[in-house]
């Protein structure tokens, strides 16, 4: 059997939940597995727009991107979307449909939503055959990764479950298994072993800042109102802002750019603040770590902040003062860190990748 897992580069989230699920397959399955950016199958030109597109909307023009999101989720705009969507993908992913076509997948897993639209509508036109499973990588959803010929949804949790059934969907399209992670944020580990290898004091408490693959947020601020606190920094991919902090020498502190040890660096934290993107909220959940929440994208993260809200789980701090109350708090009420610690259970899902392997093969062998 052959199996496709695609993403697009917009955003590090579909990537790593792509990743995931390609390992996941790899490891545990007898099958074909390929794993595909689906820009990589468009023209240079509009790959480019894509990505650079989606990079400036959401740190130069945050309430711009917050407008259209809000906007496309409007029902009356739907046709007009889908239209769109129809005509402006058909054009640019010719190569992805004509690529689909000659390698014939049995099974097609999407981590984001703009191949999601390109097979569901290859599908619905005859052209292809492949079974498509979209994998909804945050913990609400807009009505842009949803169409018709879509054969399964993997959601995140319950009311990710109930928003998508009322948008539409039915029910047995539905499957609650969680965003998928890498195996290793569920591994255990000899935290003071750990913080050696990472150059880290042992018995500290310990804040990792995570800013998101664009680095962006108050991270000087914040640097600099936690000097009491062993910090750890991910700048992601903004090369402007490692080097600056670099070059400032914060003592007790760590400054590292795009990483690729995430995992270890969650498991020695003993909170966490954190753009609230999806991935990073189901990683950090899987290792049981407080989260506190700040500079959320209008839009998708905003509403994954509402969700864990309803649930307990996390902080969304307005400001750099209340960043520093809400971890302060923390390190000083053992019962609350505990608390905010076994809060990360309701909706923690180590088993994603399994729970949806386990569901293609199901289907299979039906």
């Amino acid at each position: 059997m052959k199996v496709l897992v695609i993403h697009t580069c917009a955003g590090a989230g579909h990537l790593k939940a792509a990743e995931a699920l390609y390992a996941g397959l790899k490891q545990n399955t007898p099958h074909e597995i390929v794993l595909v950016d689906a820009l990589d199958y468009t023209s240079p030109s509009f790959k480019t727009f894509y990505q650079r597109g989606y990079v400036l909307l959401v740190t130069r023009f945050p309430w711009l991107w917050g407008f259209l999101f809000r906007l496309l989720d409007i029902d009356i705009v739907q046709p007009l979307l889908r239209l769109f969507h129809r005509i402006g993908n058909g054009w640019n992913a010719r190569r992805l449909v004509a690529f689909l076509r000659e390698q014939e997948f049995d099974y097609i897993f999407s981590t984001h939503f703009m191949p999601s639209e390109v097979v569901a509508t290859a599908k619905q036109s005859g052209l292809i055959h492949a079974k498509l499973i979209t994998v909804v990588t945050d913990f609400d959803v807009h009505k842009i990764w949803l169409h018709p010929a879509t054969d399964f949804y993997t959601v995140a949790c319950n009311w990710t479950h109930d928003k998508i059934k009322h948008l539409g969907v039915k029910e047995e399209k539905i499957c609650i298994c969680g965003i998928p992670t890498h195996g290793q944020f569920a591994l255990p580990h000899d935290i003071g072993r750990l913080k050696e290898k990472l150059g880290l004091k042992k018995d500290v408490f310990t804040v990792l800042i995570a800013t998101g693959s664009f680095g962006i947020g108050p991270i000087e601020q914040l640097l600099e109102a936690l000097g009491e606190f062993q910090r750890v920094v991910v700048c992601g991919r903004n090369q402007a802002l490692f080097q600056r902090l670099v070059r400032k020498n914060y003592p007790f502190a760590k400054i590292l750019g795009l990483v690729d040890n995430m995992p270890e660096l969650m498991a020695v934290a003993d909170v966490m603040v954190t753009k609230p993107g999806g991935l990073s909220i189901a990683e950090a959940l899987v290792r049981q770590v407080p989260m506190i929440f700040f500079h959320p994208i209008a839009g998708q993260e905003t509403n994954n902040v509402h969700v864990l809200k309803e649930h307990g789980i996390g902080v969304m701090a307005a400001d750099v003062p209340a960043i520093v109350r809400a971890i302060k708090e923390l390190h000083d009420s053992r019962d609350l860190y505990l608390t905010a610690a076994k809060q990360t259970n309701q909706l923690a899902r180590p088993e994603a990748v399994r729970d949806i392997i386990a569901l293609i093969n199901s289907q299979h062998k039906a």
